[in-house]
């Protein structure tokens, strides 16, 4: 009997696990609320420039003949210029003229639209014109902490336990994100940005692989899915702060960080995973664990058979498999055609996923509208997203999920060109269907890429398919800083891109109910087979194709 034979046993989805199950769901919320608070923080706020001699606290509304004679009109953003003003003196004999200064010069200080937002980021360190780039690397140090998170906290989760590590990235976000509150210049800012985003990653993957660990594998799917949906929780609760806080960025950022450090109770009642337990040797450590999951979920079972099942276990654990699985290396996953195709297309998979996903979710007020319903609507859609993975994974499979997805949200992006300017909610519509295909492909392409790779590079092909969704993270506000000279850029890019790798990804074989490759000859040989067997039925009618295929 084996670990997952003992937790079937036990209860493998029991009273006990459903309960740490909920409380490991709570952080995926502070982790969405950081990871989307610069939608807020960073708010895009309208300006113009300041005027000679005009007062810090003026209104940004002016006549319409004072906008005629102080800015020249960009005809490509269809208003005024934010960034130049005429070069002249703003007298009232210039005004009464009517005739408009030749030259323009780019301002340095600007008057701003306070009306939804009293105070942002952007608002007081300037980030507007010349300095706009700085909103998006902001966003992108954030995404940059993210990738160094999962590295790090990745490593020494598998060294020094799960739930240390959680502690540890609780601690850092507590501390960190308090921190950016009191900062007063930009570079500390968007420093303590890097750290907070390492805190999520740290927080998030302890909170989700404790969680995972104590299910059998019957729940895996469903658990990991969960998860994600409290991440849509956390993306609703984003938008209720800052409509509460909308006056100051910095009470708003204390708002969403103070009930993180609630997390540091955990440390008292969640238990490590009996996994990495069981695997570093601390047995005693999880019988005592495994008592208290039996005594919760009603079930008796004495010390001595947990012990006797764990010793058993751990004796019939496979170290002549283990050895007889050649050694793997990084560069295994591009040395043969059939895995080197995989590799790409599994990197770009990741990649566009997380480009276009977060890239929408950050983008809300560039579509028009108002920017707290726009930015609920991106989080509603994410619900009927998870619930339609749940019912098809398992039925439809893995590659029409994820492709179709892909290809469903790059047709939608691109059909907002033939939206007219006028009709935003049509945009809004295409954007929205564009992001509910977008999480939903997502949400599956881990399950899909897991099962794409041998046994002996799985966790390499994972760890490099992550580290392209965290290059997608980084990219995706440059990408929405475009739409300062084209409203519709970023759309476009994020449909081009889905919509390429959507068709692209057709190629990869579909993996629900097949057997996996232990080794990458494994790989090979099944892919020749299959090649071989193609060929061999060629003249054959498709259905008689289909039950040959099926058989393997």
């Amino acid at each position: 009997m084996t670990y997952d034979d003992l937790l079937y046993k036990i209860g493998d989805f029991g009273k006990y696990q459903k309960r740490i199950y909920f409380f490991l769901c709570l952080p995926a919320i502070s982790c969405a609320l950081h990871k989307l608070s610069g939608v807020f923080i960073l708010a895009k706020t309208n300006h113009r420039c300041q005027l000679p001699g005009e007062p810090d606290n003026s209104s940004y509304d002016l006549p319409p003949n004072i906008m005629n004679m102080s800015y020249p009109f960009d005809y490509k953003l269809d208003h005024f210029s934010s960034c130049k003003m005429y070069d002249t003196n703003f007298t009232e004999a210039y005004y009464s003229s009517n005739i408009t200064a030749n030259q323009s010069i780019n301002c340095h200080r600007w008057i701003y639209d306070r009306r939804d937002f009293q105070n942002t980021a952007v608002i007081e360190f300037n980030l507007v014109c010349d300095r706009a780039w700085y909103k998006g690397t902001a966003d992108s140090m954030l995404m940059v902490g993210v990738m160094l998170g999962s590295i790090i906290f990745g490593y020494l989760s598998d060294r020094i336990g799960r739930k240390n590590i959680f502690v540890i990235s609780v601690l850092l976000q507590g501390i960190t994100g308090c921190g950016m509150a009191f900062t007063q210049e930009y570079w500390s800012f968007t420093f303590l940005r890097v750290l907070v985003g390492a805190s999520t990653s740290g927080l998030y993957l302890a909170a989700y692989v404790i969680g995972l660990e104590f299910v059998s594998p019957k729940y895996r799917m469903v658990v990991g899915v969960i998860i994600q949906m409290f991440f849509s929780v956390g993306f609703l609760l984003t938008s209720g702060f800052a409509y509460v806080l909308h006056n100051n960025w910095r009470s708003f950022q204390l708002a969403i960080t103070i009930p993180t450090l609630f997390y540091t109770t955990y440390y008292w009642f969640v238990p490590e995973s009996v996994r990495w337990l069981l695997a570093n040797g601390k047995q005693e450590r999880a019988v005592k664990i495994l008592q208290k999951v039996c005594r919760v979920n009603g079930v008796e079972i004495s010390e001595k058979d947990i012990v006797d099942i764990l010793e058993c276990n751990i004796e019939k654990k496979p170290t002549i498999q283990a050895d007889a699985l050649p050694k793997a290396s990084f560069f295994d996953l591009f040395k043969h055609p059939v895995i080197l195709k995989r590799s790409i297309i599994i990197m770009l998979l990741w990649f566009v996923n997380s480009t276009a996903y977060y890239g929408l979710s950050w983008s809300t007020s560039n579509l028009g509208g108002n920017q707290y319903f726009v930015f609920n609507l991106a989080g509603m859609v994410e619900f009927p997203a998870y619930i339609f993975l749940l019912m098809t994974l398992n039925k439809w499979g893995r590659k029409i999920n994820i492709s179709g997805f892909l290809i469903l949200a790059g047709l939608a992006l691109l059909a907002t060109l033939a939206v007219p300017k006028t009709n935003t909610w049509m945009v809004i519509f295409f954007a929205m269907m564009a992001k509910l295909a977008i999480t939903a492909s997502y949400g599956a392409v881990y399950v899909y890429t897991a099962e794409q790779f041998p046994t002996v590079v799985r966790n390499m092909g994972l760890g490099v398919g992550s580290f392209f969704a965290r290059i997608g993270g980084i990219v995706a506000p440059y990408i929405n800083n475009t739409s300062e000279i084209w409203i519709n850029m970023p759309l476009v890019v994020y449909g081009g891109l889905a919509l390429l790798v959507g068709v692209w990804s057709l190629v990869l074989p579909e993996t629900l109910n097949r057997k996996l490759p232990d080794t990458i000859e494994d790989l090979i040989a099944m892919s020749e087979k299959k090649y071989k067997l193609v060929l061999k039925n060629e003249p054959a009618t498709n259905g008689d194709a289909n039950k040959d295929k099926d058989k393997h």
